[in-house]
């Protein structure tokens, strides 16, 4: 299997920021469309960024537009999320996950597309 580790989380002021990062086992890591995931106490799981398996198409949510930023480095099988301008709202778990695709420039958000995932990583925005 592919294993997905994420890192960077903290605790972190309302307009601070904090880059997360998600390694990837394996060879084929740039075979996968990457997503960023987040899941909220009492909230379900819910879609925040995805980028293409080349990075050159990006996918976010309407409420991370101009603070988020998803990039990947296929030579180091990471993935990262620079996460700027942070409010209380951010506060959640945050998920790294590989989708196999087989459209060069997808990035798709649906939950249910992506085949592995990591364990999760708390992001923590105090006012």
């Amino acid at each position: 299997q592919v294993h997905l580790v994420e890192s960077g989380g903290g605790l972190v002021q309302a307009g601070g920021s904090l880059r997360l990062s998600c390694a990837a086992s394996g060879r084929t890591f740039s075979r996968y469309a990457m997503g960023w995931f987040r899941q909220a106490p009492g909230k379900e799981r819910e879609f925040v960024a995805a980028i293409s398996t080349s990075g050159g198409s990006t996918t976010y949510i309407d409420s991370v537009k101009g603070r988020f930023t998803i990039s990947r480095d296929n030579a180091k099988n990471t993935v990262y999320l620079q996460m700027n301008s942070l409010n209380p709202e951010d506060t959640a778990v945050y998920y790294c996950a590989a989708n196999l695709v087989y459209e060069s420039d997808y990035a798709g958000g649906r939950l249910d597309e992506y085949d592995y995932w990591g364990q999760g990583t708390q992001v923590t925005v105090s006012s």
